[in-house]
């Protein structure tokens, strides 16, 4: 458990696992520990590193709004605080834009890139549902319990057993964000837009979408793969936004694979220069 100062906020953070790093970025109003699913399987391999963004967990509540370049920044005062040069990103929703937004201002510091349930932004961008919009934008006028079940029908697939759901929420309910934090971050989202720039990350790049998300939909993730050369793209079946817990298996395996993969194209990189050095 550890805090770093960046901006006009404590930023906190922490780390599980030994290996190569891992950084970990959530997404709209939710706190590090929603990383519950995968953070596990990720530690037994890797350093994951993960961050509460400003506003939510034990971060601190500074006035917003807070833009996505800002919350990027914040991720990069966490790795300097990490004593980590670079890492592979990994990101979803909110969390995917700021990775988006961390690779290409912090293109050194990125190992690989993977995207999760996100979308670039701009005019572009594929919309949510009117139903879906009017639930984002009424949130912070709910109640706590209100605003943890009012997104189920748009974040979760359908056949996503109700335990698994309320395993999520039980953990929601305890770190969920004050109001003017969750519209804090949604005006960062909304003022935001990389499609124009995404030609320019150059990080072997992963997108993982949910077929049947209803918050972000998955065109948004092949507008991403079709903008950033190279990118590999993951449709998973029968999950909607949080794919970690509708699939969990299938998220893993995707995950862990291009990861494994990354490792063995660094290890053939090393290999090919200590044979040009001979």
């Amino acid at each position: 458990m550890a805090f770093v100062e960046h901006q006009g906020a404590r930023i906190y953070w922490d780390e599980q696992g030994q290996g190569a790093p891992v950084l970990l970025i959530m997404g709209l109003g939710y706190s590090s520990h929603m990383w519950h699913r995968i953070r596990p399987a990720l530690a037994t391999h890797y350093q994951t590193i993960a961050l509460d963004n400003r506003g939510v967990g034990r971060s601190d509540l500074p006035t917003g709004p807070y833009p996505i370049p800002l919350m990027a920044s914040d991720a990069a005062a966490v790795l300097d605080a990490a004593g980590i040069e670079s890492a592979h990103v990994f990101g979803v929703s909110m969390g995917g834009m700021i990775a988006q937004e961390f690779a290409l201002q912090y293109p050194k510091r990125v190992r690989s890139l993977i995207l999760g349930c996100t979308a670039a932004g701009g005019p572009t961008a594929v919309r949510a549902e009117p139903e879906a919009i009017q639930m984002l934008m009424a949130r912070d006028k709910m109640s706590v319990e209100q605003a943890a079940e009012a997104p189920v029908p748009f974040i979760y697939d359908s056949g996503t057993p109700r335990e698994a759901i309320d395993e999520d929420l039980a953990i929601r309910r305890r770190w969920f964000p004050r109001p003017e934090a969750y519209v804090a971050q949604l005006q960062g989202i909304l003022a935001w837009e990389a499609y124009s720039r995404l030609p320019g990350i150059t990080a072997p790049t992963l997108v993982i979408h949910g077929e049947r998300d209803r918050l972000v939909p998955p065109g948004n993730g092949k507008l991403i793969v079709e903008r950033i050369p190279g990118a590999k793209l993951v449709m998973i079946p029968h999950a909607s936004h949080l794919f970690l817990t509708d699939q969990p298996e299938a998220a893993h395996s995707a995950v862990l694979e291009f990861l494994k993969a990354q490792a063995g194209s660094a290890g053939s990189d090393a290999e090919l220069k200590r044979e040009k050095a001979c």
